[in-house]
């Protein structure tokens, strides 16, 4: 039985990937001296914002890291809303017994603007976020399990990356990928995951979890009567 789904936050509640990358490189592209690549900003993935920013501005990161969160809260209306679906079945999931957790790695203050800019400050009964020194996700899993006394396989993670995949691994539990998102590489998900864990859309997911969770309705148009 399913007791307890974890959810990812970027590329998989919303399509806020391509708008974090446009903010760090506005923001912490004048204090690293030079216009910051994508592929530099993404090397540094996994880690949240403070680790991010320390990876790349050696002095002055502090003034750096303010700079990206004046203008992540200022950008975020680019990504006003999360994804289409999601928000009914993270509500739908608690409405037929199963506790909802957030596992991201964003810091806390990103995290806590991306919520409540699509109104799920109060969806999670807990948020683990990232850590600046290291992949943490495995070890958040793995105090959930212990917390709420869980087995591994009473927990699902959803996320869209292959890190997401490693951490499950690590921790001995389940990843469903999300393989909507406009910046998730779907073939390498299947590489590295189950294939029939791959899901390329959110009502796909769902009817996917009513299979194995009594009293959660399939399709969109059947989400409430």
């Amino acid at each position: 039985m399913i007791r307890m789904v974890g959810f990812d936050l970027d590329g998989t509640i919303g399509e806020t990937i391509p708008m974090c990358l446009r903010v760090f490189a506005r923001a912490v592209s004048p204090h690293a001296g030079h216009l910051l690549s994508e592929e530099e900003i993404v090397q540094t993935f996994g880690l949240n914002e403070v680790g991010m920013v320390k990876a790349i501005v050696k002095e002055g990161w502090e003034q750096a890291l303010e700079d990206f969160y004046t203008l992540y809260e200022e950008m975020h209306g680019e990504c006003a809303e999360p994804y289409e679906g999601v928000v009914e079945l993270i509500d739908d999931l608690k409405r037929c017994g199963v506790q909802v957790a957030l596992i991201t790695g964003k810091g806390a203050v990103s995290c806590r603007i991306t919520l409540e800019r699509f109104g799920l400050q109060d969806a999670f009964c807990r948020i683990g976020t990232g850590a600046e020194d290291r992949l943490n996700k495995a070890e958040l899993m793995a105090g959930l399990l212990e917390e709420y006394g869980l087995e591994r396989d009473e927990f699902l993670y959803i996320g869209d990356a292959l890190s997401d995949v490693a951490a499950t691994k690590e921790a001995g539990v389940v990843c469903l990928s999300a393989a909507w998102s406009e910046a998730v590489d779907a073939s390498r998900l299947r590489e590295v995951n189950d294939p029939a864990l791959v899901f390329g859309g959110i009502e796909e997911l769902r009817n996917y979890l009513a299979g194995l969770i009594g009293g959660l309705p399939e399709a969109a148009g059947e989400m409430r009567p």
